[in-house]
């Protein structure tokens, strides 16, 4: 910063190089609210002329959400997903739903639940390695917009193969907001209040599934499996519109893609600050020369601004490689794969186990009441008690732990129970305890890494939790319930997977962890170095401008003796030109002698001897 000082005092010629710098610095200081304040605005997510409040943007994820779940539920409903035909005693009928129509095995039907992975273990990297250059707002757009067109695709397949390809699409789709969605809430969220909205958020996760049970039980009885995704393609199509048509919402640890100058302004390097600070005031040449030298520091980028292909690959992996490396993110995500293993195999195949088990003829409905009713008031239970106890990571590992380990418990005697009031009376306090680790489970994935590494942090979780949890879980169970044939020793297996799950995030309670939400982050290697850029061009202003510096700073640099002649050949010049000052400042010494050693010195040069002769 004072080398910037100093390398202006230079450029500009007038009398006095200190009341250039001082009106040098006032500039720059006029200048400075004005950068903080982009900054500030730029830090929160809804703008102060917006109409979308953070209520509001709370609201419509929800509603995302919900949509998305709902198509999760109605798949698996029995109007939706309907049996294969039966023949008995010579006697055969015709089969219902998506697994009648395409005569589809369990291991197939449970396949098709889980094709989705596909598009989202794909779409979620990229999606949040894209939100460090493209407004993330934007890119959930594209994604619902792929899921609306996806859902139609649905109605219309006609084999096993194109329906799989048009649930790997919505896969895709879902990958935009599941990843970005919750680093905006956290943003917009009031700080003791956080794993509040969060849990309202997730909420939606359970609330959706049993809604699409009911959903799908009767759009599917009454107008036929198909007209269930065109349905959910027209609720979700004007949230897609909405993504292109709002105003772009910025996210925290995140520069605006295409923009330099707010880039500057969002990383708080002082010295950038103060160089756009005199590029606006046009105070010197040297000021444009020094960005031109920052932006020759940054990594190639193209036209609009967006980095090299190259560049976001490196970025990619080496996001990838802090975030796995992240103990605390790793043991969260461990149990929570673990945890979602037996809660996707309980979504999916809960109504055709209650209906085999217990011989519940409305089994959806039962199904979805349960999950509806616990998950709703499980998951905020579970957000106001972290906030309660303080919404820390340690406290939330003890949540987590706990809650688990009971819950699995409940869900586990459930299932021996012979009397169906008495499985549905434990199975919903069960219910209940697990279903209370959604918020602050997603919590601990938001705060144990920077700001920068939350989107991904959250799309990677959400793809371990899949790929190894309920991906697998489906079809795993449909392989092991072809095997023995027993739906109550099936769900007392899947029912003791809850208790690695609790042992995991147990460990978690003594590990070091630190919440890193408000850690310093700016977009890294993908931007320019700021804090290696930012010394170098000082460096080179100090050599060029060692010879003329400030009085103050160069009498604490240099030894006492020398800045005092200097201090008095600055000083006695007052009747002189200020161009003396530069050259006593060049040459202290010989232009600075008294008259009469000057005197002296001309008559020892001229030869006395040879004039006399």
């Amino acid at each position: 910063m004072m080398a910037s000082h100093e390398h202006e005092a230079k450029a500009e010629p007038p009398p006095s190089s200190s009341s250039s710098s001082s009106n040098t610095a006032e500039a720059k200081t006029e200048t400075r609210p004005s950068v903080e304040t982009d900054m500030s605005t730029n830090s929160t997510t809804i703008p102060s002329t917006s109409w979308l409040t953070p209520k509001m943007l709370l609201a419509m994820f929800c509603v995302m959400s919900l949509i998305n779940y709902l198509d999760r539920g109605a798949i698996a409903s029995n109007g939706v997903n309907g049996s294969r035909g039966t023949c008995t005693n010579g006697t055969c009928s015709s089969g219902t739903g998506i697994q009648g129509d395409f005569n589809l095995s369990n291991f197939e039907d449970g396949v098709l639940s889980s094709t989705f992975m596909v598009g989202l273990l794909v779409a979620s990297p990229i999606f949040a390695s894209l939100a460090k250059s493209v407004n993330p707002f934007r890119l959930i757009g594209v994604g619902l917009s792929i899921w609306t067109i996806a859902a139609i695709g649905c109605g219309f397949s006609f084999n096993f193969w194109s329906i799989a390809v048009c649930r790997m699409l919505v896969g895709v789709g879902e990958a935009s907001f599941i990843s970005l969605a919750a680093p905006f809430i956290d943003d917009s969220a009031p700080p003791a209040q956080k794993t509040r909205w969060l849990a309202i958020f997730y909420m939606c996760i359970p609330a959706g599934y049993a809604i699409g049970y009911v959903y799908g039980g009767l759009v599917g009885n009454h107008f036929g499996w198909r007209c269930a995704f065109w349905v959910e393609a027209a609720l979700m199509l004007p949230f897609a519109i909405l993504g292109f048509t709002l105003k772009p919402l910025q996210m925290k640890g995140m520069a605006p893609g295409g923009s330099t100058k707010v880039l500057a302004a969002d990383t708080v390097v002082p010295g950038v600050q103060d160089v756009e600070a005199s590029n606006s005031k046009d105070e010197s040449v040297s000021s444009s020369a020094e960005v031109g030298d920052k932006i020759s520091h940054e990594p190639s980028k193209s036209k609009s601004g967006t980095p090299a292909i190259s560049d976001q690959f490196s970025q990619f992996f080496q996001d990838m490689k802090e975030l796995l490396l992240d103990k605390i993110f790793v043991v969260t995500v461990l149990g929570y794969i673990a945890y979602n293993f037996v809660i996707g195999a309980y979504s999916y195949w809960g109504p055709k186990a209650g209906y085999s088990i217990y011989h519940m003829t409305n089994a959806d409905m039962i199904f979805g009441g349960i999950t509806v009713v616990c998950g709703i008031l499980g998951t905020l239970a579970g957000g106001f008690a972290l906030d309660f106890m303080t919404n820390s990571l340690s406290n939330a590992f003890k949540l987590l732990s706990l809650t688990t380990l009971v819950g699995g418990a409940f869900c586990f005697g459930a299932f021996l129970f012979r009397s169906q009031y008495g499985f549905l009376t434990l199975f919903a306090i069960g219910e209940l305890l697990v279903f209370a680790t959604q918020g602050p489970v997603n919590y601990v994935c938001l705060h144990c890494v920077k700001p920068s590494l939350r989107p991904l942090s959250m799309a990677m979780s959400t793809v371990a939790i899949h790929i190894f949890g309920d991906v697998p879980s489906s079809p795993l169970v449909g392989v092991l319930q072809d095997r023995i044939n027993n739906w109550r020793t099936t769900a007392l297996i899947l029912s003791t997977i809850f208790f690695p799950a609790a042992a995991i995030w147990f460990v978690g309670i003594f590990m070091h962890s630190v919440d890193r939400y408000n850690e310093d982050s700016e977009p890294q290697s993908q931007l320019q170095p700021q804090p290696q850029s930012q010394p170098q061009p000082s460096m080179d202003e100090r050599k060029n401008t060692t010879p003329t510096p400030l009085p103050e700073e160069k009498t604490g640099e240099t030894p006492l003796p020398t800045p005092s002649v200097e201090e008095k050949s600055g000083e006695t010049p007052l009747t002189t030109p200020s161009v003396g000052e530069e050259k006593t400042g060049e040459k202290p010494l010989p232009e600075t002698p008294l008259p009469t050693p000057s005197v002296e010195e001309k008559s020892g040069e001229t030869p006395p001897p040879p004039k006399p002769q």
